[in-house]
């Protein structure tokens, strides 16, 4: 949400707005409209604005949203005190706004900061600061950073674990391509499974109803493997071949 809309907004709206988007999430119209539900619904919403009405009182009306605004942007506290001080309502120690802060946090769906990326705001917060620009411009340009920066971070931890994860699949191919034990492996790619224990190989292979066939093979490409059966679960195959890699090789 941009800030312009957010510092137009009471507090008192996000609360029910939260509540409602919690409750249309069910997905039975039934319960939607249910007259008990609704009534429970109701009780939550007014239990919920007078609990925070009566702990923290001197944070009603634009103060409370531009605190919000500003939760994840990490804004010297003592900068964002002067800026709600200006606001309408009782004056505010640093332990109000710090506590406040850390109620916040608690609430359901809401986050800390990302310390990552406490460097880059407080930089464009001075350098703003410098400017002569208004608090809540500078912190309508820190939730922009912020979000582009969230997304930059998670296409790079999401690109290094593909890299990782495709990585240890080219490991573990090697494992079994060199004869060593290894855990299920595709090979080259393969719908089939292949696995080593005990030195003996074996290849999972899918069926058309969803379950596998474990078969005893001499190497990647026998054509005359050992079916050993048909199993639906993988935890199934794993306790049979606790045993079955252990006991003597039948002959085939």
């Amino acid at each position: 949400m941009c800030l312009g809309k957010a510092m137009r907004e009471d507090e008192r709206i996000w609360i029910v707005r939260d509540l409602l988007t919690e409750y249309v999430k069910s997905p039975s119209l039934k319960h939607i409209r249910d007259g008990y539900a609704l009534g429970k619904l109701a009780a939550d919403i007014v239990k919920k604005l007078d609990r925070r009405a009566a702990l923290w009182q001197k944070w009603e009306g634009q103060r409370e949203v531009l605190l919000k605004s500003a939760a994840l942007c990490w804004i010297p506290t003592e900068d964002l005190r002067t800026a709600l001080n200006a606001m309408p309502g009782p004056a505010l120690t640093t332990t109000d706004v710090v506590q406040r802060l850390h109620a916040l946090y608690a609430e359901p769906y809401e986050h800390y900061p990302d310390e990552e990326l406490q460097a880059g705001c407080l930089a464009i917060f001075e350098a703003e600061k410098a400017q002569g620009t208004e608090l809540s411009a500078i912190v309508g340009a820190l939730q922009e950073h912020v979000e582009q920066e969230r997304e930059r971070l998670r296409a790079e931890r999401e690109a290094a674990w593909r890299k990782q994860a495709e990585e240890e699949r080219v490991a573990l191919e090697q494992r079994f391509l060199s004869g060593a034990d290894c855990k299920w492996t595709p090979v080259k790619k393969s719908k089939q499974l292949y696995s080593r224990i005990n030195g003996r190989s074996y290849r999972l292979t899918p069926t058309a109803d969803k379950k596998w066939h474990l078969h005893r093979i001499t190497s990647i490409d026998d054509a005359n493997p050992m079916l050993i059966g048909k199993y639906g679960r993988r935890g199934d195959i794993t306790k049979v071949l606790a045993k079955l890699a252990y006991e003597p090789e039948p002959r085939w």
